[in-house]
C-alpha cells in the first residue's frame, strides 16, 4: 500500500469479511477475497494476495481464516488481522446455530441436496479460477512454473502426501525466487 493511500478502515475490513463468511458456502473463500480484495477494492495487488495465498496454504489450520488473517495484517497490523478474522467468523457461527437447530426441517426440503450440490460446484469453479490466476503469474517466471507443475504432478495426479511434497518443493521454489544481484563481469584488456 502506498505511504500516501488512506488505511482501509477497520469497519470496511469487517464487513468485507462478514459477508465473505457469511455468503461463501461450500469453501471458494479464497477466490471470493482475490476478487473483492485485488480486482474489486484495489487493496492489494495480485502479487501481495498470491503471497498471502501461498503463506496460508502451508500454515497449519483452514486456508481461508489464515487468508483472512493475512489479509488485515497486511492492512491494518494485529487489529487488523484479528477483525479481519473475527468478521469471517461471525455471520457463520450464526448461519450454524440456527442450522444446527432446524437440521432435521432443512434435509427434509425437496431439492435441498441439489442446492448444496450447486453451491460446491461454484465452490469448485471458483477455486478453479483461483488456480488459472495464480498459474498465469506463474509463467512469468520459469522455475515458478517448474515448481507449479511439480505440485501438481506429484500431489494431483501421483497423489503423494502433501507434507514431503511441500517439504521437498519449498525450500526448491524459495531458492528459485531468492533475489540475487546481478553478477558484475570484469573484463581486463590489458
Amino acid at each position: 500500500m502506498p505511504p500516501a493511500a488512506q488505511p482501509v478502515s477497520l469497519f470496511a475490513l469487517y464487513k468485507l469479511c462478514f459477508i465473505v463468511g457469511l455468503c461463501s458456502f461450500g469453501g471458494g473463500l479464497t477466490a471470493w477475497f482475490h476478487r473483492e480484495v485485488v480486482h474489486v477494492r484495489g487493496w492489494l495487488t495480485d502479487d501481495e494476495f498470491f503471497s498471502g495465498y501461498a503463506l496460508a496454504q502451508i500454515l497449519p489450520g483452514v486456508n481461508s481464516t489464515n487468508m483472512a488473517v493475512y489479509i488485515g495484517q497486511h492492512l491494518r497490523g494485529a487489529v487488523g488481522a484479528t477483525v479481519a478474522l473475527i468478521g469471517l467468523l461471525t455471520g457463520p457461527f450464526a448461519v450454524v446455530l440456527a442450522a444446527a437447530s432446524a437440521y432435521h426441517q432443512l434435509i427434509a426440503l425437496p431439492g435441498f441436496p441439489a442446492i448444496m450440490g450447486g453451491v460446491a460446484a461454484a465452490a469448485v469453479g471458483m477455486m478453479f479460477r483461483l488456480g488459472m490466476t495464480s498459474a498465469r503469474g506463474a509463467y512469468r517466471h520459469i522455475p515458478s512454473m517448474i515448481v507449479l507443475m511439480a505440485t501438481f504432478l506429484a500431489i494431483g495426479v501421483m497423489q503423494w502426501p502433501l507434507l514431503p511434497v511441500v517439504a521437498v518443493l519449498t525450500p526448491l521454489s524459495i531458492a528459485a525466487a531468492w533475489p540475487r544481484k546481478p553478477t558484475t563481469e570484469r573484463h581486463d584488456d590489458a
